[in-house]
């Protein structure tokens, strides 16, 4: 393999301040501007772990952060999945996103991980994913398979 996972993620939004707070709140993720832009681009950072980060586009007039539905038919990029560090990460993160009301909590099965979806306040998916420690090599359920205990 000739790469450790993704460096980044280049995401449109129309109030930057807002989605920082959301990725700092929920996920205890850090934050940064990228100095010297021209007056109608913002450009900053959150970053949320190891070598992975949103890079964040704020630009004056324009209107593609506001298409964010129907799924699959969002552009490229249709959501982006995080790794939990672990079970007791996985939940606490759970718990906020359900407190923040960006996830109905739903735990799916997926075999060798449990997922929950959520969406930030642009409307942006996501996924935080946490690897099964009982999953078997090769079994694999398809989505909307309940995990247990959740």
């Amino acid at each position: 393999m000739l790469l450790n996972g993704f460096n980044h993620v280049a995401v449109l939004t129309n109030d930057t301040d807002r989605l920082h707070a959301f990725y700092r709140e929920v996920f205890g993720a850090e934050t940064g501007e990228m100095p010297d832009m021209p007056p109608h681009m913002r450009l900053s950072f959150i970053h949320l772990g190891g070598t992975a980060e949103l890079n964040v586009f704020q630009i004056e007039g324009n209107a593609e952060a506001d298409r964010q539905e129907p799924d699959f038919e969002r552009g490229r990029l249709d959501h982006f999945g995080l790794e939990a560090a672990s079970r007791e990460a996985f939940d606490e993160i759970r718990r906020r996103l359900m407190d923040r009301g960006a996830s109905d909590g739903f735990v799916t099965d997926f075999g060798p991980g449990y997922s929950v979806f959520f969406r930030d306040p642009d409307g942006l998916a996501g996924e935080v994913l946490w690897t099964n420690p009982d999953a078997v090599p090769g079994v694999l359920h398809p989505p909307g398979t309940p995990a247990p205990g959740y």
